[in-house]
């Protein structure tokens, strides 16, 4: 199937008069843009008008499947469903829009007539995906847009679904761009299969101009003088299928990492390094192939940038060797396979020497500071949490591994949670870990859950940190105790948080879940933790996080026998605010599917 899809989805819009294109590299050509992010990132001056597809594809229509890698899940990577590196399939259109005709096969423009018709018969034909496994949604329309009726009834007299398994969403599920004041943007519909998004078409028919609410300037055009978004005169198409998502589907497995993409490393990795964790398998599988991607695209490992990137991703490969004792040469190995699976698709992948002579000079280069920290630690009876910070910041050696190579005698005192408070003064006086990059549909560069890079910022950051203990709450007295978080992520815009559900939330469930939260924060409950023997830790509060515990912990607390009770208890590192109404004012402004059986919610707080 790996290769199968691949050549059907060509296939298809080839015959459909869509130029076949390559994918770029993941060194993007926009400045702004860390590493390529999605498919339409190449095109993107095709839709400013800035160049044209027909003298440089003969077609206004073009497909394409392309490298592309994402930062702000890294340190989730090893559950079902993070990667770094991943293919994004896509067909485009860059106008101007022909007869939009579905039987149309030529090299003009179109919109969502044929946009609609040929994604649903890719999925059922092709893909032979029963329709009874399918729902739609399409744009509702708000006070600035209005509602995508033209969509709506493509999909329900052209298509022939039934109402119920067509609905409109709002501007935060079904309404892409612009990235930021000013810039192409428009409309959605997405086609869900078994309640997973898998194929969502952007419809680029407005532009969105700075008004003076921007602070810029106001829109000049005499006809739209009110509006902010205004018509373009070439309206484009922008598709987007996350490929080992859409095997996932197709193969009826339950994470990427049980598709064809990933089976044959899987074992060979599996049998090099018998009985370490599936989760460090999984992060062996992804790192090793995200790297050599990396590598062959041209960058190299640094302490800057995308080239830090790529060296985060090898020392992490380097620290789960020496963790567990693996003598074979677990990058050679699942290079292999990744050159053996990809040496006919992306040519580049097949320079052994560039991409094994990179990994080799990394792991010389980290063997190296290990060595230096194995000598540092020697001078230490008794290594603190302070200290290991010093050694990890010095020498790079992480807290688990520090752990492995000490003497176990010196380790009896080395506190995870005193490291984790010399950790996030760091975080707090220092921008380089939170580094952030916009451009193409966005991407923020991050080194873990919390990202902030001023004091303002760290403010923010410490209310959406503690709203989510009481929104993980909140969620299991709404929807049930066997509601497990799955993982988070937290900037100063807004909070992330993945959950265990086999369904959309209604608008009831979130509206309830919203006043249940806000409750407790004008309460003004206080927020504080306890450092307990892990035992005691695990009778009273939630861990569901798959990592391993020290044996003493910290637990934060939200509320008290004083104020009325204990709301919350929960394994976390902190920071945190120190009472609920600093928090703010809490929203969800999205929630969706992200895999089988999990959900993701994204909150703001003001």
């Amino acid at each position: 199937m790996f290769l199968e899809l691949r050549k059907n989805f060509f296939g298809f819009f080839k015959q459909r008069g869509h130029t076949v294109l390559k994918s770029s590299s993941l060194i993007p050509d926009d400045p702004s843009v860390l590493l390529t992010t999605a498919g339409m990132q190449q095109f993107k001056k095709y839709y400013t008008g800035e160049l044209n597809p027909i003298s440089d594809f003969s077609s206004a229509r073009t497909v394409s499947i392309q490298k592309c890698f994402r930062t702000s899940d890294i340190d989730e990577v090893g559950d079902d469903i993070h990667l770094t590196f991943f293919e994004m399939m896509g067909n485009f259109s860059f106008g101007p829009v022909g007869s939009d005709d579905p039987k149309d096969f030529g090299q003009s423009g179109y919109l969502k007539r044929s946009a609609i018709v040929w994604g649903y018969e890719f999925i059922t034909n092709i893909l032979q995906i029963n329709p009874e496994r399918i729902h739609i949604t399409a744009f509702g329309g708000d006070e600035e847009i209005p509602r995508d009726k033209e969509s709506y009834d493509i999909w329900l007299d052209e298509i022939g679904l039934p109402e119920e398994k067509i609905k409109f969403g709002s501007r935060k599920d079904n309404f892409w761009g612009p990235t930021g004041n000013e810039g192409p943007c428009g409309p959605t519909t997405e086609i869900y299969v078994d309640d997973i998004e898998v194929w969502n078409v952007v419809f680029n028919e407005y532009y969105k101009t700075p008004t003076v609410t921007d602070k810029t300037r106001t829109v000049t055009d005499n006809s739209q003088s009110l509006s902010a978004y205004m018509k373009v005169n070439n309206p484009g198409i922008d598709t987007g299928i996350g490929y080992e998502r859409l095997l996932a589907t197709l193969e009826g497995v339950e994470n990427v990492y049980e598709t064809s993409a990933f089976v044959p490393m899987m074992e060979v990795l599996n049998q090099a390094a018998p009985g370490i964790s599936q989760r460090e398998i999984r992060i062996l599988a992804d790192h090793i192939r995200a790297a050599s991607f990396l590598i062959a695209d041209g960058i190299e490992p640094s302490n800057k940038e995308a080239g830090y990137i790529l060296r985060r991703l090898l020392r992490r490969i380097i620290a789960i060797k020496i963790k567990n004792d693996i003598h074979s040469d677990i990058f050679q190995l699942g290079y292999e396979k990744v050159r053996e699976m990809f040496r006919d698709i992306y040519p580049e992948i097949k320079d052994e020497k560039k991409i094994i002579g990179a990994w080799q000079e990394e792991n010389s280069r980290f063997e190296e500071s290990i060595a230096k920290g194995i000598k540092e630690i020697q001078k230490y009876k008794s290594i603190s949490g302070r200290d290991a910070f010093y050694i990890y910041e010095t020498f790079g050696l992480p807290l688990e591994l520090i752990k492995e190579l000490a003497p176990k005698d010196s380790i009896k005192n080395l506190s995870d949670s005193e490291f984790q408070k010399e950790f996030q003064k760091h975080q707090e006086v220092s921008r380089a870990g939170v580094e952030k990059k916009f451009g193409g549909h966005g991407l923020v560069l991050d080194t873990g859950e919390l990202k902030a890079g001023s004091e303002e910022e760290l403010k923010k950051v410490l209310a959406l940190h503690t709203v989510t203990h009481l929104l993980h709450w909140a969620l299991r007295k709404t929807l049930g105790d066997q509601i497990h978080q799955m993982g988070s992520d937290i900037n100063p815009e807004r909070l992330r948080f993945d959950f265990n559900f086999d369904r959309k939330l209604t608008p009831e469930e979130i509206t309830e879940i919203e006043t249940l939260v806000n409750d407790l924060i004008e309460k003004n409950l206080p927020v504080y933790f306890k450092e307990m023997p892990k035992a005691e830790a695990e009778k009273i509060a939630l861990s569901f996080f798959k990592e391993k515990y020290p044996d003493i912990v910290k637990v934060y607390f939200v509320g008290s026998e004083e104020s009325g009770g204990i709301i919350s208890a929960e394994f976390c590192g902190g920071p945190h605010v120190s009472s609920t109404k600093e928090i703010g004012r809490f929203k969800i402004v999205k929630e969706e599917s992200i895999g089988k059986g999990i959900r993701r919610v994204r909150a703001v707080v003001a």
